[in-house]
C-alpha cells in the first residue's frame, strides 16, 4: 500500500536547501511485470539498486507508488522512478485530488470544508490543505484559488499553481469554463419539472444574497434546472450556470419554492443526511496554459440518492466521496 503524504519539517531543514529530485520516466511499449520493466528499462544499474528503489517506494506508476516486484504493467502506462525520495501519495479524508500537472490542481472537495481562509479561520480550508501540499515537493511553489464553493458544499474546484494560470482563467472564467452543473436536492417537486430561472442578484448588509427586478441594483443570474427524480418530498435536481454569482443556484432555488434541504439561510429546512444537499458534479474548462478541453465528473452523492430512493430501489454499493 503507498504511503500517504503528511507534511512535517524537521529543525535545520531550512539551512540545507532544497534539493529537486531526480526523476526518470518511462513509457510502457508491451506488457511486463514491474521488476522485469525496471531492470530492462535500467540496465547500466545494479540489480540490487533497482530492487532497492522499488522496496522503498521510489516506483510509481500512473502516479501511483508501486512495491510490488510482479505488478502487471500495460501498453501506454507511465513509469517514473524517483532516485532522490520516496514518491508520496496526498491524502485528506475531506479533500481529494482529482487531477494535478505543472498548471493547475482540481479537486474534490468535502462538504463542511472551507475553500479558502477567513479573519477567524487560515488553516484547515481546501487551499492551506493544497499549499502545505505542494510545498513538500518544493518550498518554492505557489497555490493561487480561482474559484469558490461554499463550505456547505461538495464537489469540484480548481486552483493554479502559478500566476500566469490564475490570471488565464479568472480573467477569461466566463469564456474557458464550458460546463459548470450542480447536483442538489431540493424540498417539493418543482413544477415545472424543466426551467429556467432569471434574475438579478445583490446582496444586503448581512450578505445574504437576494433577488431583484432592477438590473441597477444587482448582477444578471441565469440557472437552469432538471428534475432527474422525485420522491419522499424531495427532488433530485441537475442544475447548470449561464453564469457564476455569489449563492446564485441557492437563491434561485428558494425564488422557485423549492430551496435546497439543508439550507437554512435561504428557507430550507434541517435535513435527513444533516448536510446542505448541494454539489458540484461536473467542471468543464480550457486548460489555462495548453488550452486542453479538461472534463470531469463525479458520481451522485450516495446520501442525495437516498433521499429520493424508493423503497425496492438498492443503490451501488460502493460508497463515493462526499
Amino acid at each position: 500500500m503507498a504511503k500517504k503524504f503528511r507534511y512535517s519539517s524537521k529543525p535545520g531543514a531550512e539551512r540545507n536547501g532544497f534539493k529537486p529530485d531526480s526523476v526518470a520516466t518511462f513509457k510502457v511499449e508491451k506488457p511486463a511485470p514491474l521488476l522485469e520493466f525496471l531492470f530492462a528499462a535500467m540496465p547500466d544499474r545494479p540489480r540490487t539498486r533497482v530492487k532497492s528503489l522499488l522496496a522503498h517506494r521510489q516506483v510509481a506508476v500512473n502516479g501511483v507508488p508501486f512495491t510490488q516486484f510482479d505488478h502487471s504493467l500495460k501498453p501506454g502506462d507511465t513509469v517514473k522512478v524517483n532516485f532522490t525520495r520516496e514518491w508520496k501519495v496526498f491524502y485528506n479524508r475531506r479533500l481529494k485530488i482529482v487531477y494535478e500537472d505543472d498548471d493547475i490542481i482540481v479537486v474534490n472537495k468535502g462538504y463542511g470544508l472551507l475553500s479558502v481562509g477567513t479573519d477567524t479561520k487560515t488553516t484547515g480550508t481546501a487551499y492551506s490543505i493544497l499549499q502545505e501540499y505542494i510545498k513538500w515537493q518544493n518550498p518554492q511553489n505557489k497555490l493561487f484559488i480561482v474559484h469558490r464553493l461554499d463550505r456547505d458544499t461538495s464537489g469540484l474546484m480548481v486552483f493554479a499553481k502559478n500566476v500566469e494560470a490564475k490570471e488565464t482563467l479568472q480573467h477569461n472564467w466566463n469564456n474557458m469554463v464550458l460546463e459548470r452543473k450542480y447536483l442538489a436536492v431540493v424540498e417539493g417537486t418543482p413544477d415545472p419539472a424543466e426551467g429556467t430561472h432569471r434574475s438579478y442578484l445583490a446582496e444586503n448588509s448581512r450578505y445574504e444574497v437576494y433577488s431583484t427586478d432592477n438590473k441597477d441594483e444587482g448582477q444578471l443570474a441565469v440557472t437552469r434546472y432538471k428534475t432527474l427524480k422525485s420522491r419522499n418530498g424531495y427532488s433530485l435536481m441537475e442544475v447548470s450556470l449561464d453564469t457564476g454569482r455569489k449563492n446564485q443556484i441557492r437563491v434561485h432555488m428558494k425564488d422557485l419554492g423549492h430551496p435546497i434541504a439543508g439550507d437554512r439561510r435561504y428557507g430550507g429546512h434541517p435535513s435527513p443526511i444533516n448536510r446542505m444537499a448541494l454539489h458540484a458534479q461536473t467542471l468543464r474548462f480550457v486548460h489555462p496554459v495548453t488550452r486542453k478541453d479538461m472534463n470531469f465528473s463525479t458520481p451522485i452523492p450516495i446520501s442525495f440518492s437516498k433521499m429520493v430512493k424508493g423503497r425496492n430501489e438498492t443503490l451501488d454499493p460502493e460508497e463515493d466521496f462526499e
